[in-house]
């Protein structure tokens, strides 16, 4: 079993389309998917899950939409995470935090300080997130100074993390989107056609299932 998953969440927008609806409820019933999955994994046994919600790239959509989505992510912040704190689950968020105002960091903070001693899984989300701007950001942390790949782990957003052993897209497109440049290396990818608010129990088992059967050989 796998012991961090990574997961690109696609599709909300073309699942909305498809049923005659907003992309923005596209949006929300994306969230209620993410909270179904990670208590999926946690089933499973996975230790950490990271999910792509807000990459950096994303600010460039609509206004609308954009506004919609920063609605959306202080609903999560003040209540939607709850059930999932219930449970038992750890709640870490990586990113460009600076880029969202002083309010959502204060409840991003809230969240994770709740849930810190939480310990029978660890979700991530990667809000307003880019992998190449992860890096560059350590990068500039370190400057001046000698670079070796553990300084360079620890100056990024994801320190302390696991790498993903597995990564799955959803939405069909076949690519990493800037999602997890760094520790991606040597992660297992699996793509599916299905739309993320359409993913289902049995197809993340089936992936886990197939993550076991391949052989893993780092680069030996």
């Amino acid at each position: 079993m796998p012991d961090a998953v990574g997961i690109i969440m696609d599709g909300n927008r073309r699942w909305a389309k498809a049923h005659g609806l907003l992309s923005m409820d596209g949006h929300k019933h994306g969230f209620e998917k993410l909270k179904e999955v990670a208590r999926w994994a946690r089933e499973a046994g996975v230790r950490e899950l990271t999910v792509y919600a807000f990459s950096t790239e994303n600010w460039n959509r609509s206004e609308a939409e954009v506004s919609y989505l920063m609605q959306l992510l202080e609903h999560v912040l003040s209540e939607g995470l709850q059930e999932l704190e219930e449970d038992g689950i750890c709640i870490r968020f990586i990113g460009e935090s600076e880029r969202f105002s002083p309010m959502f960091r204060r409840k991003m903070q809230g969240v994770e300080a709740r849930t810190k001693g939480n310990g029978r899984s660890t979700l991530i989300i990667a809000l307003s997130y880019g992998g190449r701007a992860e890096i560059l950001d350590a990068a500039r942390k370190l400057a001046g100074k000698e670079v070796t790949e553990d300084s360079l782990k620890e100056a990024m957003w994801s320190k302390g993390l696991l790498d993903p052993d597995l990564i799955i897209r959803t939405g069909g497109e076949m690519r990493l989107s800037n999602f997890l440049t760094w520790g991606s290396a040597y992660s297992e990818l699996m793509f599916t056609d299905t739309l993320w608010p359409d993913f289902e129990k049995e197809e993340l088992l089936s992936m886990l299932a197939e993550f076991q059967k391949r052989e893993r050989r780092m680069g030996k």
